[in-house]
């Protein structure tokens, strides 16, 4: 069981409706990205976040099966004894999954037009993207997992690893970013070993040095004007498709 620690953390991410595919991510399945956007407009362009033990948003995730690739809705996050895992399980760590015995984890990439991180001592919110809406595809280790009222789901964990050079100044890790031209095998490699991280992590050099980063600007909270002073009176807020 990998398991992360709270720092660099991603704990939020994007999907815009309008989101675009230019470097061939979904491999021109007009199909899939048509769900794709049509489930992101449904969202109304709201954050995605770890899934609540009672509210149970669910966010798409990439797949593939023997009849090829699917997208499903996933739980981000772990359910442990029929709740969620009481250890943080959001993210795992590239170096740990590098580093274990065994095969890999089942995998999926998650895909989204942006993640958020806090920039720290400024506690800026920070923006990381891809060109204008471009999806990345973030890597992602999976497992089976049911509710106490015995609800299945695909549970998920983001992977991170070091941040690129160009993004260590706003946080020091980042998601894994699966390169379009690596998601096949990243998705599909049967009785993967820890060499798979590595490999994905040399792949995705390119699409991290694209990335680049903007602050979160929150807009000014108008205050209602103060009230003047009285007159002195001398009283008293599952599968996706």
């Amino acid at each position: 069981m990998s398991r992360t620690s709270l720092s660099g953390m991603c704990a939020s991410y994007g999907l815009d409706p309008r989101l675009s595919d230019p470097d061939g991510l979904f491999a021109g399945d007009a199909e899939l990205l048509g769900m794709l956007r049509e489930w992101a407009a449904a969202n109304a362009g709201e954050t995605l976040l770890p899934t609540g033990k009672n509210l149970r948003n669910l966010n798409p995730v990439l797949r593939r099966d023997d009849e090829g690739r699917r997208l499903d809705l996933g739980w981000w996050g772990y359910l442990v004894d029929g709740a969620p895992a009481k250890f943080a399980s959001i993210n795992t760590r590239a170096e740990r999954l590098a580093s274990g015995r065994g095969p890999l984890p089942a995998r999926a990439i998650v895909p989204a037009t942006s993640w958020r991180e806090m920039a720290k001592p400024s506690r800026v919110w920070q923006r990381f993207a891809s060109g204008d809406n471009a999806l990345v595809g973030m890597a992602a280790v999976t497992r089976p997992g049911r509710t106490s009222d015995g609800e299945e789901y695909t549970c998920f964990s983001i992977v991170m690893q070091p941040a690129a050079p160009h993004l260590e100044q706003f946080h020091d890790r980042m998601p894994l970013l699966i390169a379009p031209d690596f998601a096949d095998e990243w998705l599909g490699s049967s009785n993967a070993q820890g060499s798979l991280i590595g490999a994905a992590m040399d792949a995705a050099v390119p699409v991290a040095e694209a990335i680049r980063v903007t602050a979160e600007v929150r807009p000014a909270v108008a205050r209602p004007p103060a009230a003047k002073p009285a007159a002195a009176t001398g009283g008293d807020e599952a599968r996706l498709f």
